[in-house]
C-alpha cells in the first residue's frame, strides 16, 4: 500500500518517489497545500474503496499516519 500511496503523493506534488518516506510530513516536508491534500483525499477514497473521515483526514500529518489509516479502513 506505501508504494501505490507514494505513487498517488507525486501526482499532486513536484517530489521524487525516492524523496517520499513514512515521516514525511505532507504540507511541510512534501510541499502540499490545503487544496492538494484535500483532492488526493477524494482520489484516496476512489482507488482504495473507502471512505474517509473528513474529521480524522484532517489530523493526519505524516505519510505513514496516512498508511496506517488506510490499512485501518481497508481491512
Amino acid at each position: 500500500m506505501f508504494d501505490k500511496f507514494v505513487e498517488i503523493i507525486c501526482n499532486y506534488v513536484e517530489v521524487e518517489p525516492e524523496n517520499v518516506h513514512p515521516e514525511s510530513r505532507f504540507m511541510e516536508d512534501l510541499g502540499f497545500t490545503s487544496f492538494d491534500f484535500m483532492s488526493m483525499l477524494g482520489e484516496l477514497e476512489e482507488e482504495f474503496d473507502v471512505e474517509l473521515d473528513e474529521q480524522e483526514a484532517a489530523n493526519i500529518r505524516t505519510v505513514q499516519e496516512a498508511v496506517d489509516y488506510l490499512e485501518k479502513l481497508t481491512k
